[in-house]
């Protein structure tokens, strides 16, 4: 069975800190890239931080760039964000992505989301 599971979401200040964690199972995680997604309330699911198989390559969006940082421990088969210096607007569900691609089809599979709310 196929499973991604987030935790590590919950209440904090503006400026504080959380870490987010997403373990797998049911799949080989270290051949599948990696991304972090987030939705708020009334707005579409946005791409928010990904990281290569390997964890050699990451990519961020430009809300995040310099304040959030992916990472990826292939021998637990977890994913982490660590999320710093957090803001109100990063309030939303965070949601974990195992996402591969061969020349037959794509995989794609999704967690049930942790809520982040960034509040004073």
């Amino acid at each position: 069975q196929i499973r991604l599971v987030e935790s590590g979401g919950g209440l904090v200040q503006p400026g504080g800190s959380l870490r987010l964690s997403c373990v797998a199972s049911g799949f080989t995680f270290s051949v599948y890239a990696m991304r972090w997604y987030r939705q708020a309330p009334g707005k579409e699911r946005e791409l928010v931080a990904a990281i290569s198989s390997a964890g050699g390559i990451t990519d961020y969006a430009d809300s995040s760039k310099g304040r959030f940082t992916i990472s990826r421990d292939n021998a637990k088969n977890t994913v982490y964000l660590q999320m710093n210096n957090l803001k109100p607007e990063d309030t939303a569900v965070y949601y974990c992505n195992a996402f591969r691609r061969l020349p037959i089809r794509d995989y794609d599979y999704w967690g049930q989301g942790t809520q982040v709310t960034v509040s004073s």
